[in-house]
């Protein structure tokens, strides 16, 4: 029996569909988690605690809790693992990439540095500490921009200034983002600065790939209708096949290549987003992972039509399945927004939105009564619309009229008849 192991920040819906995948192919799954090492399995899991934030410490606790067991494949969901899973790949003879291709996407930074480097499009940039002077930082500053925090996923803290005034609000409110608690308790040594940007315009697109042995291919092109021009830059709505002109789509793949040999990632996953203009495809940022969330229920492969969950599955494992051809049908997915910050005290409309014509699925994946966090601080989608048709517009209408059925009640805080009242609630998790 193959065994594979799995690197999560949390035990959430998409480790859930992987962990799925793997036993639908008849494989054991071993998780390593960042949960507390005090505790004795809480959830009966076998999961290993580990400290994503020291990769090579944690790939040494890896490397030891499987000393007597062979692991015959990897995975890391979310940017917080893939340090860990190189370093653990390496000490468990894993072909995977190498930890100096993942610590050069570990930060927003050192991409653009090493991307800039190469001589690949990318807009100008630099980073300030938190503490440093607004006043000092200014006169560096070109109109417009994007202010982000260094290594934060989601879009969250992406705020873009179109002036001063606006960037001073844009620097404070991810300050106080990046001193909040529930960051400072994940220990990430790159929460003392922030990255600015020359706001770079366009149309903006992600790609799905999957690199074997140093060969990128990409599995699909996301358009993304109405993506946001800022301030802020919550996702919503991808929809493939992409129809930008063929001349763009075969650029946007060669830069992706370019862009993959530069950080020297060589095996795994691939997920990268773009903005597209008449300059050219313009590098936002290259993750060693695969799309977050449910959105890869959106692909599907082959004749038995299976999600890219399994694809990757099959990939890290080495099984037969992971050259299957993508199903060329037109398909989307919405990450439904957060209207506002609040408490989420009701969902309505679920049946009427699961039933309008094109609608594959639909999956409210916030919980009641947890605190939901609009963005630039918000990090969690209220759920995930999937539709398929015969064209990427009807695709994109599904989506709309679908969400336009849901009702989401969001309270600043319970009522005080509320069995809950006075609770303060757990932020919702990431997805």
């Amino acid at each position: 029996m193959k065994r594979l192991l799995i690197l999560a920040s949390k035990l959430g819906y998409q480790t859930r569909s992987f962990a799925e995948a793997a036993a639908r192919l008849g494989a054991e799954v071993v998780f390593g988690t960042d949960r507390c090492g005090g505790l004795d399995d809480p959830w009966a899991d076998g999961a290993v605690p580990l400290h994503f934030e020291n990769p090579q410490h944690a790939a040494q606790r890896i490397a030891e809790s499987f000393r007597e067991k062979r692991v015959d494949g990897i995975v890391a969901l979310g940017d917080r693992p893939t340090s860990t899973a190189a370093h653990a790949a390496l000490a468990l003879g894993l072909t995977y990439n190498s930890p100096e291709s993942v610590e050069n996407c570990r930060t927003k930074l050192r991409q653009r540095e090493v991307l800039c480097a190469a001589g690949l499009p990318a807009p100008d940039f630099f980073a300030f500490p938190l503490d440093e002077e607004i006043a000092r930082v200014l006169p560096r500053v070109k109109f417009p921009c994007v202010v982000k925090p260094l290594a934060l996923a989601a879009s969250q803290g992406v705020i873009r200034a179109n002036n001063p005034s606006e960037f001073t609000v844009a620097a404070k409110r991810n300050k106080a983002l990046l001193e909040s608690p529930e960051l400072r308790a994940t220990r990430e040594p790159s929460l003392d600065r922030l990255l600015v940007e020359r706001y770079v315009p366009g149309e903006e697109v992600a790609i799905e790939a999957l690199l074997t042995n140093g060969e990128l291919r990409v599995l699909a092109i996301f358009d993304k209708p109405g993506h946001p021009e800022g301030p802020y830059f919550e996702e919503s709505i991808y929809v493939t096949p992409s129809q930008q002109p063929a001349l763009a789509q075969a650029s946007l793949a060669a830069t992706l290549r370019a862009s993959a040999r530069a950080l020297g990632l060589t095996h795994g996953p691939v997920h990268a987003e773009f903005r597209l203009n008449e300059d050219g495809p313009w590098v936002l940022e290259i993750s060693p992972r695969p799309i977050g969330g449910l959105c890869s229920r959106a692909l599907r492969f082959g004749a038995e039509k299976i999600f890219l969950e399994e694809l990757l599955v099959r990939h890290a494992l080495g099984l037969p399945g992971s050259e299957l051809p993508r199903v060329k049908d037109s398909s989307g997915v919405m990450m439904i927004p957060v209207p506002k910050s609040g408490i989420l005290e009701c969902v309505e409309g679920e049946a009427a939105a699961e039933t309008t014509p094109g609608v594959t699925e639909l999956h409210i994946t916030a919980r009641l009564h947890d605190h939901i966090a609009a963005w630039p601080e918000g990090s969690s989608y209220l759920g995930f619309i999937f539709a398929r048709g015969d064209s990427p517009e009807e695709v994109v209408a599904a989506l709309q009229q679908a969400h336009a059925k849901l009702r989401f009640t969001l309270v600043e805080r319970l009522p005080v008849e509320h069995p809950l009242a006075g609770h303060v609630p757990a932020r919702a998790s990431e997805r």
